[in-house]
């Protein structure tokens, strides 16, 4: 994972370079120059725009007393857009202005979602026939089983008993 960051961090920046020195020479170094500034102001007004709508939808979900999963990933994904349009650049300004647009968002969740559906979880499951742990891939399937935290320093006549978390025992 990290070589793979490693080669982000180094390829995306050079490509950015590349494309902005070509950029400015098929034109002009000024109108590269205005084209990063027009995409800077326009993309922080949009990401206010969209981040302000995104936010009264949170609220709105959350005076309806509903989880706010999907405003809070059009949240996650404005940011990550205001973050891209803050770099200098042709692709992640792209990247970023697509991230602002409601339809596109709605493309990246679908990919992300299927993304994370087709990976596979790692859990716990118990074995009831041993009542050992051991290791599993997928879904946790089976009963729910319902227990007691106790004192194994107790006394055995008080263990029976319920504890009261009030009296601080």
């Amino acid at each position: 994972m990290f070589g793979y960051l490693l080669l982000l961090f180094i390829s995306i920046p050079l490509l950015e370079l590349y494309l902005l020195l070509r950029l400015a020479d098929a034109t002009s170094p000024l109108f590269t120059f205005g084209l990063v500034v027009a995409t800077g102001i326009l993309g922080a007004s949009l990401a206010r725009w969209q981040g302000v709508r995104t936010l009264l939808r949170i609220q709105q979900e959350v005076a309806a007393g509903r989880m706010p999963g999907e405003p809070l990933i059009d949240a996650l994904m404005i940011f990550m857009a205001g973050a891209l349009l803050l770099t200098p650049g042709l692709l992640t300004d792209l990247v970023g202005f697509s991230l602002l647009v409601p339809w596109c968002r709605r493309g990246y969740q679908r990919l992300l979602g299927r993304y994370f559906q087709s990976r596979p979880q790692f859990t716990f499951r118990a074995n009831s026939s041993t009542s050992q742990m051991h290791r599993g891939w997928g879904p946790l399937k089976g009963e729910v089983v319902d227990g007691d935290v106790v004192d194994s320093t107790a006394s055995p006549e008080t263990r029976d008993e319920p504890v009261d978390p009030a009296d601080g025992e």
